[in-house]
């Protein structure tokens, strides 16, 4: 039941990453910035303090991998922000559910580790769902925006492969650098000091609410099955549409929304197949117990 309480909480704050960026009226560079100095110093606050716990910690040292994924992870949160100045909340955040699904096509591309057909299928009804999305935002002056989301997505689904690539990299760790990264990019090419005083409190706010995120969703995926952890996780697409309805009252075209629905469907129904399956299985092992 933690476990759960901490992936679904993570879920909703995750999800209000939309309504923070379009609040906020400095620029994508100048967000990033702050938003990686706070979420920067939070992660690693968190990092030395699992270190404690641990009696044999592993070392901090990144490598060329560590850092590989750390620029990588920096260039998605680039475009994640960006994406939510040029788009609706509700595209970026269906766009980006199908990052499982383009992550799954990359690992066969780029280790050969085999595609389930079920995912193959989920994989092909979410890229029709993104397809009728984006050509739904030619006429509106959003294609720009949508296309951001499809970078950040293709980026993110990339870093997915290579933590499953790299299994000895500190992760976490190298999420901490990857926010640092950003907080040095937008220190030396935007000024980020020229910022108003709400501005400023609702950066701090979204550093913050980017490390509870990403806190709460490891110490929950920790204590259940990562089927159950990613049917829950696919709760921030709902999350973050709603939000964006009730904060900024946005509502897509209907043609958005019908792309979205098809995508929504294919990763509910592809994160369900997988939790019944999972779900199954515990029961059989503790029937043979």
């Amino acid at each position: 039941m933690l476990g759960v309480t901490l992936v679904s909480a993570s879920a909703a704050v995750f999800g209000l990453a939309g309504v923070l960026t379009k609040s906020i009226h400095a620029d994508p560079l100048t967000i990033n910035c702050w938003r990686g100095f706070a979420g920067g110093l939070l992660i690693t606050a968190y990092v030395f303090w699992r270190r404690r716990k641990e009696t044999a910690p592993k070392p901090l040292r990144l490598g060329w991998r560590g850092w590989l994924m750390a620029v990588i992870g920096a260039f998605a949160s680039i475009a994640f922000i960006a994406a939510f100045k040029n788009t609706y909340v509700a595209n970026v955040a269906i766009i980006y559910a199908t990052a499982p699904f383009v992550a799954a096509l990359l690992a066969w591309l780029l280790v050969r580790e085999r595609v389930r057909s079920q995912t193959m299928l989920a994989a092909c009804l979410s890229l029709a769902g993104v397809g009728l999305m984006v050509f739904s935002g030619v006429g509106t002056g959003r294609p720009f925006g949508d296309g951001l989301a499809l970078l950040m997505t293709f980026s993110s689904a990339l870093y997915m492969v290579l933590i499953r690539k790299f299994r000895d990299t500190p992760v976490v760790w190298a999420g901490a650098v990857s926010a640092f990264l950003l907080f040095v990019l937008g220190w030396f090419v935007t000024d980020p000091l020229a910022i108003s005083a709400r501005d400023a409190l609702l950066l701090a706010a979204f550093g913050v609410s980017f490390a509870l995120a990403s806190v709460l969703w490891t110490e929950g995926s920790r204590l259940i099955p990562a089927a159950e952890a990613g049917l829950l996780g696919s709760a921030e697409v709902p999350f973050a549409i709603f939000f964006g309805w009730l904060f900024l009252s946005e509502l897509p075209p209907v043609a958005s929304l019908a792309g979205g629905v098809i995508v929504l469907a294919a990763v509910f129904a592809h994160a369900g197949r997988d939790w019944q399956v999972a779900r199954r299985m515990r029961v059989s092992e503790m029937k043979s117990v």
